[in-house]
């Protein structure tokens, strides 16, 4: 389909900036935050304990690992020391990433998870409770993102996250016999232009549904789309774009509930010569999306993982040269912190986190140096620095 002419998407800018949520100028603190607090309030800020829970909180978001979605890892968090995970990747608008956090020894292990915008690490854009399993994030805006998690102080145990990815709405065409054909980006008119959208081919009168509660901003008709709906999912900034319909079965102002009928696939204005199917876009005032993400039926999930004891410490096989510091010395003892599909994620003595491939290293019988138990550890007197 051509280029939607940009005069047309006047009433749909104009309806975003009226309606952009102002966000969290006065939400109340994170469970991370409060924790702090609580620190700040029994004076453990101030010991050594206290003031190292919160550089390794900052180091996780200043330097963290850099991982690909979908994702899983094996991780723990040994009681020598406090520590942080940072986990960082990108995401596309319209992508839904749901998180899995199981504790091996439960509500045990308060973990406190996280997530910042990579360009902004001075408030979270999601925060768990310190109980929860599951949560998600539908992505809005496009970049880098990095999730921190990290235990109570004195807290150690083992843990199991997943990252997969999921569209955030309902796929805009009903039945099995709906399939993409056409995607974001495809060359138009010998190259001269490009896709502002995806091409959803299905059998004509096939129903097209909303893809998520909204009101219908637009019901038009003429012009390249042809029979068109615009709809503007509630408490969203962007915009959705049905064209090419036989029917249009909504009225501009109606409110629509996620799967409810707006009109029928047909091949109406400039797609006359070619068989029935919906052009789907998603349109921002900054301009158009790929629409796939949001509403792509292939689900992406966190690889399977082949446990591995991290309770001991690993020991390298051989020197390892790693970026960003001189090479790490063969036979070196590390401490495993995480384990995913590509290798270990281990700190050496000097702090550095290094990502190795299982064939660089080998477990030892040797435990990472801790106290006797984690109940004697936690009794312990804060120690004054």
């Amino acid at each position: 389909m051509k280029n939607r002419s940009r005069f047309l998407l006047l009433p749909a800018i104009f309806c975003m900036a009226c309606s952009t949520p102002i966000g969290k100028i006065f939400d109340k603190k994170t469970p991370h935050e409060e924790y702090a607090e609580k620190l700040d309030d029994k004076d453990l800020d101030k010991t050594a304990d206290g003031l190292a829970w919160q550089a390794a909180s900052q180091a996780a978001l200043e330097a963290p690992v850099s991982i690909a979605l979908p994702y899983r890892q094996q991780g723990f968090f040994h009681a020598d020391k406090p520590r942080a995970m940072g986990l960082q990747f990108t995401a596309r608008p319209g992508e839904l990433l749901r998180f899995s956090l199981t504790r091996k020894s439960g509500n045990a292990l308060p973990i406190y998870a996280d997530l910042f915008r990579q360009s902004q690490t001075s408030a979270p854009v999601l925060s768990a409770d310190t109980g929860s399993t599951s949560f998600s994030f539908a992505v809005e805006e496009a970049g880098a993102y990095v999730l921190r998690l990290q235990p109570e102080l004195f807290r150690s145990g083992e843990y199991t996250l997943s990252i997969s990815i999921a569209p955030s709405i309902g796929f805009p065409v009903s039945g099995g016999k709906a399939r993409v054909a056409s995607v974001w980006g495809d060359r138009r008119d010998g190259g001269r232009r490009r896709h502002e959208g995806i091409d959803i081919f299905a059998p004509k009168l096939t129903p097209a549904v909303a893809a998520a509660d909204g009101i219908v901003t637009g019901v038009r008709t003429g012009g390249i789309g042809g029979k068109t709906v615009w709809l503007r999912p509630e408490g969203k900034t962007y915009t959705l774009y049905y064209a090419h319909l036989d029917r249009q079965l909504v009225h501009e102002g109606q409110r629509v509930k996620k799967g409810d009928v707006v009109g029928l696939v047909g091949n109406t204005g400039n797609a006359r010569h070619t068989p029935s199917h919906l052009h789907f876009g998603v349109y921002t005032a900054a301009g158009p999306l790929d629409p796939l993400p949001f509403v792509d039926r292939d689900e992406k999930a966190a690889p399977a993982l082949e446990s591995k004891t991290l309770a001991n410490l690993l020991k390298l096989k051989k020197a390892q040269v790693v970026t960003g510091g001189p090479a790490v010395k063969g036979a070196t003892s590390l401490v495993p912190l995480a384990v995913d599909a590509q290798g270990y994620l281990a700190e050496a003595p000097d702090g550095r986190r290094l990502q190795l491939p299982f064939s660089a290293v080998e477990p030892t019988k040797e435990p990472v140096k801790r106290l006797n138990d984690i109940a004697v550890y936690q009794s312990q007197p804060a120690r004054k620095s």
